[in-house]
């Protein structure tokens, strides 16, 4: 056994394993006389489990993870549109994680799932596994910045202004109010204020009489509308009826087929035993024709040596 052979079972183990699995594989090592590659294998941590899904993957979902590293490496390239793309790859193998999480009878926590994404973010930023061997993680990863790795603004999400405040009026430049109001203004100002109370009772009358029209239609209109409902409500369950009595029939209809065929089944079968029993018979017949010819042969000869004895025994008398 090699010792990257020895890695990638081991970070294939069951995480609950490892601890037996690592001192078992360090034991074949040192067997074959890769003392060095034993002590090396002695000394990997005991990943995370969060990690550990992440080797997982790599080892199970395969086709998600070179996905991965694709768009990853189209936007270094400056790809933008790859963008999408790499998103979901993300989102598949965030996916799959949880799956593999829940399967293994682990819990598949938003806390472990972000730091899987976390991770898989810092494999895609540095397009390898290196220090590790690939799907042999012992810790998480944190991803570096985009602009770390040539691919800024890649996942800049669009924002909302702020609303612009409230300023005084455009006449106000300083936000007070003016105060050189001048006694004429007052006046008017009074005389606006009657003619506007007039016109909001005014209004006030016309809205009342207006729900009050509408009351009145609304009450006229009613018993239409409710027949114009239960009229609908009648449609509705005289199709669910015709749905139901057609539902019925077609179960029906496919009972009576299945009968008739286990009926033809059944006289099929018989017709086959009969026609057997036929050819027995005419067999046997035919083996009784030939026994029967056989021996009336037989009797043609006893008759004649009969009629040769009586002869002779007749010339003896004379």
């Amino acid at each position: 056994m090699r010792y990257d052979d020895a890695v990638a079972s081991l970070f294939q183990a069951p995480l609950d394993q490892f601890v037996a699995e690592r001192k078992q594989l360090a034991s074949e090592l040192k067997a074959a006389g890769d003392k060095a590659g034993a002590a090396k294998l002695a000394k990997l941590a005991r990943p995370p489990i969060s990690a550990w899904v992440v080797n997982q993957l790599w080892w199970h979902a395969r086709d998600a993870f070179d996905a991965l590293f694709e768009t990853a490496q189209r936007l270094r390239d400056g790809k933008l549109e790859a963008t999408a793309a790499h998103r979901e790859a993300i989102a598949k193998l965030r996916a799959r994680a949880a799956a593999i999480l829940t399967d293994a009878g682990h819990g598949a926590t938003e806390a472990t799932l972000r730091r899987v994404t976390q991770t898989l973010s810092a494999l895609a930023a540095a397009g390898g596994w290196d220090p590790d061997l690939p799907g042999a993680l012992s810790a998480d990863r944190d991803p570096p910045g985009f602009e770390a790795i040539g691919i800024s603004n890649v996942i800049a999400l669009p924002t909302t202004p702020a609303p612009k405040p409230v300023t005084a009026a455009a006449g106000d430049a300083d936000g007070t109010a003016a105060d050189d109001t001048t006694a004429d203004d007052t006046t008017a100002d009074t005389t606006d204020d009657a003619d506007a109370s007039d016109d909001h009772d005014a209004a006030r009358n016309d809205l009342d009489t207006a729900r009050q029209r509408r009351a009145a239609a609304d009450a006229e209109a009613a018993p239409e509308r409710r027949e114009a409902a239960e009229h609908q409500r009648r449609r509705e369950l005289e199709a669910a009826a015709a749905r139901a009595d057609d539902a019925a029939a077609l179960r029906r209809a496919e009972a009576e087929r299945a009968r008739a065929a286990a009926e033809r089944h059944r006289i099929e079968a018989a017709l086959r035993t009969a026609q057997g029993d036929v050819a027995q018979r005419e067999r046997e017949v035919a083996r009784l024709e030939r026994d029967l010819a056989a021996a009336r042969s037989m009797v043609e000869q006893a008759r004649a040596v009969v009629h040769g004895l009586e002869e002779r025994l007749a010339q003896l008398d004379n």
